[in-house]
């Protein structure tokens, strides 16, 4: 364990120190994953859908905030929909209008759940992210993960019934705007992963605030466990077009990532626990001091090394010429001078 605390110091000491180049690498690596997965998906716009063409808004979302990369990414969803068909675009546009009011009311600043989850969701481990936002964030972080899944199935819906849109009978703008909504809005299988990740994050949310031992890793384990059996028991009693092996995968996936999560964020001593009380005018206060995991600092050893007794002729050169002699010491040969007090020098023979 302590390698690894040691591991993480020298990783946060690394990510401060270059923190100005490793963040627009980062959100480079993000916009590029983003926009490729949605070229994959919904590729058709074909004026787009080119390497170049992602590579530079890449480039250009490196140096922008991430609601700027978010931004860039819906226009580039819109293109790509547009080409399919203007109902498919419009649809889009107002479930992002929606959901940008009401996202930047409450949970303004979790812009990159909203970027991350529909990819991860099209990646099939989308099972993570509720647990992470139980872990760091709160009640409202249901927001934002909502509608990540609701974009993601967006997304999906629209892939999948492709050739139905283009190819409706009635193939009038109203008539292919209802089949994008109510293929949205009767799908059982948002719904039911809307509820579900909601569950989970306030499950993990409620455990991991309550003042208890391995707080963090009892509502980890929780979570994945709750997450898992909801969704196994509304696979067999609606019949939901789920995995089991992909859940199975993403619960495995979702408690390494957490842990990783925890590793940084709540690593602490539960040995070490101390119990505090003191007052004011008003109060009695108990407070319940839980120390974090700190690497332990190497302690330098400094090695002092004594002065010789004899000193070579070279280094009195180098240090600005042969040392003053004392009036009182020895000559090599025998005699020895003696000063007395009142100025006086005599030689003295042994």
């Amino acid at each position: 364990m302590s390698e690894i605390t040691a591991a993480k110091a020298k990783l946060k000491k690394f990510y401060s120190s270059y923190e100005v180049y490793i963040n627009p690498v980062l959100k480079f690596l993000l916009a590029l994953i983003i926009l490729s997965v949605l070229n994959a998906k919904i590729g058709y716009m074909g004026k787009i859908d080119n390497i170049v063409v992602v590579l530079i808004l890449a480039l250009v979302c490196s140096f922008l905030p991430l609601k700027g990369m978010a931004l860039i990414s819906a226009i580039f969803m819109l293109l790509h929909l547009y080409s399919l068909g203007i109902e498919c675009a419009i649809v889009t546009a107002v479930v992002f209008m929606f959901m940008y009011l009401l996202y930047a009311r409450f949970v303004p600043n979790e812009t990159i759940v909203v970027l991350i989850t529909p990819i991860l969701f099209l990646l099939k481990i989308p099972y993570a992210i509720p647990i992470v936002m139980g872990l760091l964030g709160g009640p409202l972080s249901i927001i934002s993960v909502s509608f990540g899944l609701i974009v993601a199935y967006l997304i999906e819906y629209i892939s999948v019934n492709a050739e139905a849109l283009t190819n409706l009978e009635d193939g009038n703008m109203m008539t292919r705007i209802r089949f994008i909504v109510d293929g949205l809005v009767g799908n059982k299988d948002l719904i039911v992963m809307v509820v579900v990740f909601a569950i989970t994050l306030m499950i993990v949310y409620t455990i991991r605030r309550r003042p208890i031992k391995n707080g963090w890793t009892i509502a980890i384990l929780a979570g994945v466990s709750a997450d898992a059996f909801i969704l196994l028991i509304s696979k067999v009693m609606f019949g939901l077009n789920y995995s089991v092996f992909g859940i199975l995968l993403g619960s495995i996936v979702a408690v390494v990532v957490c842990f990783v999560i925890q590793l940084f964020n709540f690593h602490v001593d539960y040995e070490k626990v101390e119990n505090l009380q003191f007052e004011d005018d008003d109060y009695y206060y108990y407070v319940k001091a839980v120390p974090k995991i700190k690497a332990s600092e190497t302690a330098k050893r400094v090695k002092r090394v004594p002065p010789t007794s004899h000193t070579s002729h070279n280094d009195r050169d180098r240090r600005g010429g042969a040392p003053k002699s004392n009036p009182q010491t020895r000559s090599s040969n025998g005699p020895r001078t003696v000063h007395t007090a009142n100025g006086t020098s005599r030689t003295v023979k042994e």
